[in-house]
């Protein structure tokens, strides 16, 4: 049984405009506990005990936060002995932005914390229920990408089918349709994941990808798709602090 999951949140979130200018996305407050919070719920609700938090921007704060959040576990029915909450700054392991960037960064970082088990890792800017993070616990040999079905496939990157479980390619932002089961930075890795992590080069955005390191295992049938059904949110944008809000009501 997987029990451990990465969480990548090293980012700013300059979308988030005025909201995020004195720390990241993840630590805007929405009825007054922080959106990371939220996430973290589900995930340990979920039955997931061990969790790395990667961190960047204002990294004292996101201390702060696991500090302040570990004295509120109780209130979900979880003993806190048995929570385990890491964090690690990524620029301090990989150099500053200029140098190395993007969402490769995080699993990167995230070896010592794994060691040689499977794990789930997932962006700690999107939220996703409780069911869904319990559906990707496969504690299998191959890898997963989680998917959702959207009405807008060519705002995201797509995922592409090999038969009716595994992942032939990743397409961003589509100009054709090529279906509409969408990539929603949630995976299930198995250790292999971090030798193809430090193997791929700067995408053509002066990034390191995961989808890069996902599609070249894919080419070798290591990666199947797995749909969610519950729901989904990239908390990327002002506007997205009232969505939340509505979910949360309505997934109380």
């Amino acid at each position: 049984m997987i029990k451990k999951v990465v969480v990548s949140a090293a980012g700013q979130g300059t979308r988030m405009l005025e909201l995020s200018k004195d720390k990241s996305k993840h630590l805007i407050c929405i009825d007054e506990k922080p959106f990371l919070a939220y996430l973290m719920d589900n995930i340990l609700l979920a039955g997931y005990t061990d969790i790395l938090l990667v961190v960047g921007f204002k990294p004292e704060l996101m201390e702060d936060f696991k500090q302040n959040y570990l004295n509120c576990t109780e209130k979900l029915g979880i003993d806190k002995s048995k929570i385990k909450i890491e964090i690690v700054n990524q620029h301090e392991i990989l150099g500053p932005k200029a140098v190395a960037y993007g969402t490769a960064c995080p699993i990167k970082c995230a070896k010592e914390f794994i060691g040689n088990e499977n794990f789930l890792s997932l962006a700690g800017d999107n939220f996703y229920s409780v069911k869904d993070l319990k559906s990707m616990n496969i504690d299998d040999n191959f890898n997963y990408v989680a998917g959702c079905v959207n009405d807008h496939p060519e705002r995201f990157g797509v995922l592409v089918k090999d038969g009716d479980d595994f992942l032939e390619k990743i397409i961003e932002k589509p100009k054709e349709f090529m279906g509409n089961l969408i990539n929603i930075s949630f995976y299930k890795f198995t250790p292999e994941i971090f030798d193809v992590v430090n193997k791929i080069e700067k995408s053509i955005r002066g990034e390191y990808e995961i989808t890069d390191a996902i599609s070249n295992l894919a080419k070798n049938k290591r990666v199947k798709i797995k749909k969610i059904n519950d729901f989904w949110m990239d908390f990327g944008r002002p506007e997205d602090v009232e969505k939340m809000k509505e979910i949360l009501k309505n997934n109380g």
